[in-house]
């Protein structure tokens, strides 16, 4: 037995050696293209500032030449600047920690080994790759929960190995520390090590620690829709943006710059912008459904998301039943109630006169409108009648004004010389007078006999339909609605993916507008039922979205485990759930502190001795959340004459790390090592204490008081 162990340990050590000479050979291979790429861009640098310097003196007094020469002459040279740079900051981060992980499988092609990394690296002088990116094909072997047989899709169809063994490597600042033989999924040492970490690193180390589930989603086709609900802290943002990072290393081509990202709100934008350019993309759309909207409406005022979220939290029964109706597939059909009446009564149809001769008759217009255009958009179909019309009222002047040249030029052939002399300016006058009447007519048609004809404002047709309230978030969609049905309103760049996060806040129309603008058929939509916030009696929009978008092809998936929080948080937030559970990994911690306080001075005690302790234990996020802005600004003024914190009270505010107070719904979507959680919700919130106390990694305190002064 005995020796036994001493022959494995012995074998391990040499296991170990070997990895540790491959890792010097890498990383030697790392720094040299680091070098050799340096150099390139080096001469690249110099070749473009020698081109332009040369350009400008040879056209200097030719801007235009000095416009073109920028604008086409060095594209290419600027483009091999923008690559070489972009390889040395991969061959950077990479030469901190090269790759994480090993598979050695066999195939049709014999046994191979495959080290596995966040970027590629390919041997200088034999081309031979020498780690494989996390987001090539094969890389899922690696990712699959098993060993044995494993197929997996490449380039060319499915292919079908023999997976021998798998080992993962820790490794830091270049120095391998552990390595750890796997025959199922991540290990849990090195699950532990990477969940532990703070709020920040974490969120961009999860190539490292992708579970089975996770990474068939990441790599599901590129078509379609794939639908997550997963429960808080199970990686569902993570997946989504590490998805568009796999999409974009396979289909570059498709997608460069055609990936549009939407958030929940701008806090959370921020937050979430750095994960790409970790990944190595950039050129990714990120922006909030608020503002994807307002960029294409011209729309005087739209009530502020802290607004908004403030008057939801205040229960005011009109303005949640306006929410809620506004949410619903039975306003839809409202909407589409109110289009067919405009399709019938927007437009009084007349006949169409030139002075008293018919050049269009109602019948031919009601025709055009109802059957030969009917396929256009309404107020599309109108703009073409009216260049119908304009058409015909032009070859009208036409005709006309050559009857009245003609008429002229024989009248003046008829006279005598001295006839002429008489009455020939007289006869200028005339014809000059009957022109401009003829000209007038055109003006008079255009501008007051086809006035029934001209498209009304959209958004003043909205405010009709709205009874003229005060436009809100939820009035966005059907506004852009109204648009594309009545002017075919398209959006100006091409999108080939979405990502759609906290989609189960999102209603029927914002599904359809988004779809309808784009004409976009690949989507990563992520969300979690259980934090949506407004309660209603219908089924959330995202679990009807095969009714939605029909023309959709939808896979749906559930994650019911969560890797943000420890044990104790997670079965502290479960108590606020009706029906299934958040599943927990197996990482404990402290126990959740929940205390009742009723005096403002013991509580902010508390909360400033919390504080001091969280960050003594090395914290660098800690979060002080509060049910409303109410709340959050008297926490804030209790506190920061004693201690600096931020007050995040406002959605254009940038959040990194450090010590903040922050209402619940700023909160949404973000992750801090430790929570204080002030509990002054009332008692049919309990989604909204399970999104406050679900932010937390590592530590929670939640603190019930029933007002604070």
């Amino acid at each position: 037995m005995y020796r036994d162990d001493l022959k494995k340990e012995l074998e391990k050590e040499v296991e170990l050696n070997l990895e540790r000479e491959k890792l010097k050979e890498v990383l030697k291979e790392i720094e040299t293209q680091i070098l050799e790429y340096i150099e390139i861009r080096k001469k690249v640098i110099d070749y473009i500032l020698k081109l332009r310097e040369k350009d400008l003196e040879q056209y200097e007094d030719d801007e235009d030449k000095v416009i073109e020469y920028f604008n086409h002459e060095m594209y290419e040279k600027e483009e091999q600047y923008r690559l070489v740079n972009k390889s040395i900051k991969e061959l950077t981060i990479l030469s901190n920690s090269p790759y994480f992980g090993k598979v050695r499988f066999q195939d049709n092609y014999g046994e191979e080994e495959i080290y596995i990394g966040r970027f590629g690296v390919t041997g200088r002088k034999s081309y031979e790759p020498i780690v494989i990116d996390w987001r090539s094909p094969v890389s899922a072997l690696f990712y699959a929960g098993k060993l044995g047989t494993v197929k997996y899709t490449s380039p060319m169809g499915e292919v079908e190995t023999e997976v021998l063994s798998k080992r993962q490597f820790i490794i830091k600042k270049s120095n391998l520390v552990g390595m750890f033989d796997s025959s199922i999924d991540v290990k849990d040492e090195i699950l532990q090590m990477v969940l532990s970490k703070n709020a920040g690193e974490k969120l961009k180390d999860i190539v490292m620690t992708i579970q089975k589930e996770q990474d068939n989603l990441i790599r599901q086709p590129r078509t379609g829709a794939i639908v997550v609900n997963g429960v808080a802290g199970s990686g569902k943002t993570t997946i989504a943006l590490h998805r568009v990072a796999y999409l974009l290393y396979n289909y570059r081509k498709v997608l460069q710059g055609k990936v549009l990202i939407l958030g929940p709100n701008s806090i959370f934008i921020d937050y979430i912008s750095l994960v790409l350019p970790s990944l190595g993309e950039e050129k990714v759309t990120q922006t909030t459904f608020r503002e994807f909207a307002e960029d294409m409406l011209n729309v005087p005022y739209i009530m502020d998301f802290k607004d908004y979220m403030e008057k939801v939290l205040s229960h005011q029964k009109d303005f949640s039943e306006e929410i809620r109706y506004k949410g619903s597939l039975q306003y839809v059909q409202d909407i589409d109630n109110f289009i067919g009446s405009l399709e019938k009564d927007c437009f009084t149809i007349e006949d169409v006169f030139f002075y008293d001769k018919l050049i269009i008759s109602g019948e031919d217009i009601d025709k055009m409108l109802n059957y030969y255009f009917k396929d256009m958009p309404l107020f599309k179909r109108s703009a073409r009648i009216k260049r119908v019309i304009y058409s015909k009222v032009r070859d009208e002047r036409n005709r006309l004004i050559i009857s009245i040249q003609n008429e002229y030029e024989n009248k003046v052939k008829s006279l005598t010389e001295s006839e002429l002399n008489d009455c020939g300016n007289e006869l200028e006058y005339k014809r000059r007078n009957d022109i401009r009447d003829v000209i007038k007519e055109v003006i008079n048609i255009k501008k007051n006999k086809l006035i029934w004809l001209k498209n009304p404002d959209v958004i003043t047709l909205y405010n009709d339909f709205n009874g003229n309230k005060l436009l809100i978030y939820d009035d966005l969609a059907p506004i852009l609605y109204l648009k594309i049905k009545l002017e075919g309103l398209r959006y100006r760049d091409e999108v080939r993916h979405i990502v759609i996060d906290e989609a189960q806040d999102y209603s029927p129309l914002q599904f359809r507008v988004i779809y309808e603008l784009t004409k976009c058929k690949s989507f990563t939509i992520v969300g979690d039922i259980n934090q949506k916030i407004i309660f209603s009696k219908e089924t959330p929009a995202v679990e009807k979205l095969e009714n939605i978008l029909p023309d959709l092809e939808i896979k749906r998936f559930s994650l019911n485990k969560s890797y943000r929080s420890t044990n104790e948080i997670i079965d502290y937030a479960n108590k606020y759930l009706e029906g299934d559970k958040t599943v927990p990994l197996v990482r404990s911690g402290k126990k959740v502190v929940e205390k009742r306080v009723d005096n403002s001075k013991e509580l902010v005690d508390k909360i400033l001795d919390n504080v001091v302790k969280l960050k003594e234990r090395g914290y660098e996020s800690i979060a002080i959340i509060c049910r409303d802005l109410k709340d959050t600004e008297a926490i804030g003024n209790l506190i920061k004459s004693r201690i600096h914190i931020n007050v995040l009270d406002r959605e254009d505010m940038i959040y990194s790390s450090g010590e903040v107070i922050l209402p619940s719904y700023f909160a949404k979507g973000l992750e801090f090592d430790a929570v204080i959680m002030i509990d002054t919700c009332e008692k049919n919130e309990n989604k909204l204490k399970y999104i406050m106390a679900t932010r937390a990694l590592h530590e929670l305190y939640v603190y019930k008081t029933s007002s604070i002064n």
